[in-house]
């Protein structure tokens, strides 16, 4: 199998898995969204110990330990990506399973905004319409909504900052994520005590089939970032891109399929808006790289003229 191909599957598992999760949170629905992300956070390191150890990558996350300028930004991350999971997963649980899809439909468009504003990139004109119609859009969810649509803005910004603080530290899928962990899990331990000792703990007491589920979200945490990991390494980043749409178009679907979450008119002007936001910078994007690779061609070709 060619590895473009094998790189479409692996970036189209993941994405998959991910638009899956608002399902997979719903099960859930015994437990609160801090508990849940307390023990999302200590399953995620035990499985990703496991994985380092098999992979044989301690020596790697031994190294991007001793480098500060590689382990601040990792620290931040963990933060960062605690604030996205808990605000996810409280989103799910409290039937605005819709505005989480609002938040990853925007967030390309955010991580472009980061580009100019921090990595001093420069945008096209066709970019900063997109990024215009996207402002209007959330200007008039704010407006319909009487209130900013918090839980898009916080998800779209936390991964946003999580994306960039990834970037500065240029590490690895599983041992950034293996030190992202370890940074956090002992406020996610000390969360599970202190429910245990109030009495508020539920994993345990609605039977074994619960628990086992609640366990699990150590390993779908990590599956879809190693299957992420595969597909960046053979896929192009306009495939990526693309794919990139899975997850919020199903967590757009669960939350009026499912879960029979309520839009407005103006709502769906708001999404509408976002979407034509998305296409614009989409289509300028396969433009460009179409362009660029036209060019390349055509250099190649005269090189082996000469």
């Amino acid at each position: 199998m060619p590895e473009q191909r094998r790189g479409f599957i692996y970036g189209f598992a993941a994405y998959l898995i991910w638009g899956l999760f608002p399902l997979y949170w719903k099960l859930l629905d015994q437990s609160g969204p801090l508990e849940l992300l307390a023990h999302r956070v200590l399953w995620s390191l035990v499985t990703l110990v496991v994985l380092v150890a098999a992979l044989r990558k301690f020596a790697k996350v031994k190294a991007l330990l001793a480098e500060p300028r590689r382990r601040w930004p990792l620290i931040a991350a963990a933060f960062l990506i605690s604030a996205n999971w808990g605000t996810y997963i409280w989103g799910v649980r409290t039937g605005h399973v819709v505005e989480t899809s609002l938040g990853y439909f925007i967030t390309p468009l955010f991580t472009v905004l980061l580009g100019v504003f921090v990595l001093k990139e420069h945008l096209r004109p066709v970019q900063w319409t997109a990024l215009g119609i996207a402002f209007v859009a959330v200007a008039g969810l704010t407006i319909e909504n009487g209130r900013p649509p918090w839980v898009a803005i916080i998800l779209t910004f936390s991964f946003g900052f999580y994306g960039l603080a990834k970037k500065r530290a240029g590490a690895g899928a599983i041992e950034g994520m293996a030190i992202e962990s370890g940074t956090v899990v002992p406020f996610a331990i000390a969360g599970i005590v202190a429910l245990g000792m109030h009495g508020d703990t539920t994993v345990t007491a609605h039977g074994t089939a619960y628990l086992v589920l609640v366990i699990l979200t150590g390993p779908i945490t990590a599956v879809p970032l190693l299957l992420f990991g595969a597909a960046a390494t053979r896929s192009s980043m306009t495939t990526l891109g693309l794919l990139n749409y899975i997850a919020p178009i199903m967590q757009f679907v669960f939350g009026l399929v499912v879960f029979h979450e309520h839009m407005t008119p103006m709502r769906w002007l708001g999404f509408g808006l976002v979407w034509l936001a998305l296409a614009l910078f989409t289509v300028d994007s396969l433009r460009i790289r179409r362009r660029r690779t036209v060019a390349l061609e055509r250099t190649a070709v005269t090189a082996s003229a000469v």
